[in-house]
């Protein structure tokens, strides 16, 4: 707790989109199973009378899969920078504190700088699972649409 205090705002901000990343992973990890039974599922909901638009139909189907990605993807994205942001501000704090009280001691500047090692610890942390996460869900998405794609186009 003593870290979170320390990296301010930014780690609160950090743990926020931490939250709502990880609930989105979640929901996804019990709303996507098997491959066969979803690709049984994208069976029934396509007509199969109109050929000319059933490849557009299974995009669809499997687009609707995707839907909460783009979050994971976006908290991937933006947390490393908010924990440069940190570290930038970390830095500045440091810069002021020996612009105000010179370099007689280390012990001034030590409390910006840990400010910027605790974010940028912070963005890390939260990028590197919801990259991964993002990442397992498109290839299993793309596996999913494949197989569709295979059993009922091929099934014609």
């Amino acid at each position: 707790m003593d870290y979170i205090e320390k990296g301010g705002i930014i780690v609160y901000i950090l743990i926020f989109l931490n939250i709502i990343g990880f609930t989105i992973i979640f929901w996804k990890f019990f709303t996507i199973p098997r491959k066969r039974a979803m690709i049984e599922k994208i069976k029934t909901k396509i007509n199969k009378h109109n050929l000319a638009t059933l490849e557009i139909q299974i995009e669809y189907e499997v687009k609707r899969l995707e839907s909460g990605l783009t979050y994971i993807k976006n908290i991937a994205s933006v947390a490393p920078l908010l924990g440069l942001l940190g570290t930038v501000y970390g830095v500045y704090q440091s810069f002021e504190a020996i612009t105000q009280k010179g370099l007689g001691d280390p012990t001034i500047f030590s409390s910006g700088i840990s400010i910027a090692l605790i974010t940028t610890i912070a963005g890390l942390i939260v990028a590197i699972p919801h990259h991964i996460a993002y990442n397992h869900f498109i290839s299993l998405i793309d596996a999913i649409e494949l197989k569709a794609k295979k059993e009922i186009i091929g099934e014609e």
